[in-house]
């Protein structure tokens, strides 16, 4: 596999073999980069599965109030029995003919008891787990846990293999706009990522199962929990990616600052509609989604005025030819 994997030129001529060699390459290393990461987020699945439990309430009563199903404490139960016990006593305690020091040893009993079972907590505290329903469930949800977490840590990677095939068939000065483009690109997935992760998912999780929960026995799915969390992180994530697009729109002539300022508010209904096309389309979601989707476009009207202002210093600086009416001077 010679003229694979190494730094090529633009002036270089490679054939139709030595191209399709490189991209059988470039396939090779992501496939066998996806793998290891594969195996170890599976061997790791436990701290991944706990990362993604982290959006649930942390704990709730057994009476319901964060309207999630929760198995009845087993202090509850012991509680309950103790003080029935305790009645028992008192009860001896005060039938006829029991003797003075019979029914002190009973109001002792008693007493002991009452104390015994008032220490105990009055509501159970649980750590919330989704379920699962089927058999193999269990199994295949870590499966695609473990894929999707992979293929959110190699996509750096994924995207410098990419990087490295197109690199080539531009020429010095599109390369210099591709270079910080395409090493921005994971930089704002990742940051689209956290930003679902740490201020959407949590608000987003405990509206939508705590909400009407006094008319439902709620339960939460481990597999479509699951794929809400790792969908709305992927959706955020590709939604940062839009100040690079309208970047690279610009760079084809498509459009420039003036385009943006002029259409913002279609282009705020447009992002609205977005955000509520996402998983969890509920009002504290869709909120949570729109108001960094608008940050964005906002910062890259910026972006572009700014580019649009270099470009026509570019065009001032240049000089110009004095048009000589096509006429032939001899």
């Amino acid at each position: 596999m010679a003229k694979v994997l190494r730094p090529i030129s633009h002036q270089d001529r490679l054939s139709i073999v030595d191209h399709l060699d490189e991209l059988r390459s470039r396939l090779i290393v992501c496939l066998a980069a996806l793998l290891v990461a594969f195996g170890i987020c599976f061997w790791q699945n436990h701290a991944l599965l706990d990362v993604l439990n982290r959006a649930l309430p942390h704990a709730s009563s057994v009476s319901g109030q964060h309207g999630l199903g929760s198995t009845r404490d087993q202090s509850v139960r012991e509680r309950a029995g103790l003080l029935r016990s305790a009645a028992a006593f008192n009860t001896l305690a005060g039938g006829p003919g029991v003797s003075a020091q019979a029914r002190q040893a009973y109001t002792l009993a008693a007493q002991g008891i009452t104390a015994a079972a008032n220490a105990l907590p009055r509501t159970a505290q649980v750590q919330e787990k989704p379920i699962t329903t089927s058999v193999g469930e269990p199994f295949t949800t870590t499966l695609t846990v473990a894929a999707y977490f992979a293929l959110l840590f190699t996509l750096p990677l994924l995207i410098y293999q990419a990087y490295g095939f197109v690199i080539p068939a531009l020429n010095p000065d599109e390369r210099k706009v591709a270079l910080p483009v395409m090493a921005a690109a994971p930089a704002m997935f990742l940051a689209g990522v956290a930003f679902a992760y740490a201020i959407v998912l949590p608000p987003a999780v405990h509206f939508l199962q705590g909400y009407n929960s006094g008319s439902f026995d709620i339960l939460i799915q481990a597999k479509s929990y699951y794929m809400f969390e790792i969908l709305t992180m992927l959706g955020i994530g590709l939604a940062f990616q839009m100040p690079l697009g309208l970047l690279a729109l610009h760079r084809l002539g498509v459009i420039d600052g003036s385009t943006l300022t002029r259409h913002w508010r279609y282009a705020t209904v447009a992002i609205a509609v977005i955000a509520a096309a996402m998983p969890g389309a509920d009002p504290v979601t869709t909120a949570l989604e729109t108001l960094p989707l608008v940050v964005l476009y906002l910062v890259s009207i910026v972006m572009l005025k700014v580019a649009d202002r270099r470009a026509a210093a570019r065009e001032a600086a240049e000089p110009t030819q004095p048009f000589d009416g096509g006429l032939d001077p001899t």
